[in-house]
């Protein structure tokens, strides 16, 4: 066995989008002519920064490919500006100019009702309508279901002292009713955790409709006032998701990633590397033990990984914090890119994409029309499609083989938008216990963590299993984490 004796080094072990930010924010802070040297890294002195990753690559389920003039996303093709920590730091990054928004064009969604894809009724977010008139003419719910959602405007708020964590669907049930639920709410908000909504806990993914119940009593009301405050007094707006805020990059999500692997000093990046092993060393720091028998010893150690990876590196440091890490539960997906002539699909594709809900019973979860949503996914003439399988109410879709799996995609693309032809090609990703289940009790769970943590020094965690699935959130779970290492260093 080997051992890098520089103990004047913090080793971060994963190199997904939360690792690469915290490796990159770590080299901001420490660069002596960076802006917040002064500020960030005094007392600090010189450190050495090393970003283990176990696979051939970086950026983890961030994969973006050039193929025949597609651009293919097997993983997150966007992410929402109104969480400001990506766009802040692609500024940062001289990427400015090549964050694209949604095109302007059929900025609506659908959903699937009775087997026909039916348009989301305009102002509809996630939960609640905003606008009247639309709520009132779609088909999606019955008369009774509407009249059911509409008390939502006479209902009581929730009391004050009864703050147990509620579940999506308890929420969504008592503020709305059954169809609202199963027609809308757990398809909108799958597609986004591919979760359970009975498990789902909607103080740690949405706390923005319990603070709208707190404050206005009526989500209804709520997201009146609140969309005439965005448009000048007026609601109109787009349906489903608030498309505007969705940005991504001219040649996709990867270049995020793959900028802030270039900006990492020579040598900082280990591809090919696994942790095995950590444990604290006498007198302070870490030691990081790599199969094939190396050892770093380090001053601070950030674990960028999934909750599970994190445990089984705990397991010897902290059996409880490692319990905790390892009762995170995670749901497996897979994307299906399919490229097609666009004469060969029928349907106008008149929105971004459609959702499904489980009552449907169908095997995909939700479909992006890309070559609709941003511009310079397919060539002219062409279309992309990208279908979402598995997640945790469809766990058998998951299990199945590739060509099984398209096979059933494209059923319900012949179906739902009447496509009979083969595609040109088709790309499948694969992301085993990739979303992490932010289930009744997470945010509990969360402050459990922090606080085992807060008594090993030097120790940091960060990811998508603690305050945030999507790119914003991972960005910052990352720098937060550079922060406190920082900190630690400087208080020597």
């Amino acid at each position: 066995m080997t051992e890098t004796d520089d103990a004047r080094r913090v080793v971060v072990v994963g190199g997904g989008v939360s690792g690469l930010a915290a490796a990159h924010r770590l080299r901001e802070l420490l660069d002596e002519s960076g802006p917040t040297a002064s500020a960030g890294s005094r007392g600090v002195g010189r450190v050495e920064v090393v970003l283990l990753e176990a696979s051939g690559r970086v950026g983890g389920t961030v994969r973006t490919e050039r193929h025949e003039g597609f651009l293919l996303e097997g993983g997150p093709d966007s992410f929402i500006s109104e969480k400001p920590a990506a766009v802040e730091l692609a500024r940062r990054l001289g990427l400015a100019d090549r964050l694209v928004g949604t095109n302007d064009e059929h900025r609506r969604s659908f959903v699937v009702h009775g087997g026909r894809l039916r348009p989301t009724p305009e102002g509809f977010h996630l939960l609640a309508p905003a606008r009247l008139w639309p709520f009132l003419t779609t088909d999606i719910f019955t008369w009774r279901g509407k009249a059911r959602m509409a008390l939502d405007l006479v209902l009581p708020r929730r009391r004050a002292a009864d703050a147990r964590d509620e579940s999506l669907a308890s929420f969504v049930r008592r503020r709305f009713g059954r169809e609202a639920l199963e027609r809308m709410a757990q398809p909108m908000v799958g597609g986004i955790y591919t979760a359970d909504p009975e498990r789902l806990s909607l103080r740690s993914t949405m706390p923005r409709f319990l603070d709208m119940e707190r404050d206005h009593r009526s989500l209804i009301l709520a997201l009146r006032r609140q969309a005439r405050a965005r448009n000048g007094g007026h609601t109109e707006g787009t349906s489903g998701a608030r498309y505007g805020l969705f940005l991504s990059f001219d040649e996709g999500t990867q270049v995020l990633t793959d900028a802030l692997a270039a900006r990492l000093p020579p040598g900082t990046l280990r591809l090919g590397t696994r942790a095995e092993s950590i444990g604290p060393r006498r007198g302070g720091g870490w030691t990081v033990g790599l199969a094939g028998g190396e050892t770093i010893r380090a001053a601070a150690v950030c674990l960028a990984l999934p909750a599970y990876a994190a445990a089984r590196l705990l397991a010897d440091v902290d059996s409880t914090l490692a319990a905790e890490l390892e009762a995170i539960p995670y749901a497996s997906t897979a994307t299906v890119n399919l490229a097609y002539r666009r004469a060969d699909i029928p349907h106008p594709l008149d929105g971004f994409g459609f959702v499904v809900p489980h009552a449907e019973r169908r095997a995909t979860l939700a479909c992006t029309f890309s070559s609709v949503k941003f511009a310079g996914r397919a060539p002219e003439g062409h279309a992309l499609l990208r279908a979402f399988v598995g997640g945790a109410l469809q766990p058998e879709m998951f299990a199945l083989d590739e060509e099984a799996m398209t096979a059933a995609v494209r059923r319900d693309l012949r179906d739902l938008l009447g496509v009979e032809a083969p595609p040109l090609f088709e790309r499948v990703e694969k992301w085993p216990r990739s979303m992490a289940q932010y289930h009744l009790g997470h945010a509990e769970r969360v402050g459990r963590v922090r606080r085992r943590l807060s008594s090993l020094h030097g120790l940091a965690l960060c990811g998508n299993a603690y305050t945030g699935a999507g790119l914003p959130d991972c960005v910052r779970e990352g720098e937060r984490a550079a922060a406190d290492i920082i900190e630690h260093l400087r208080r020597g």
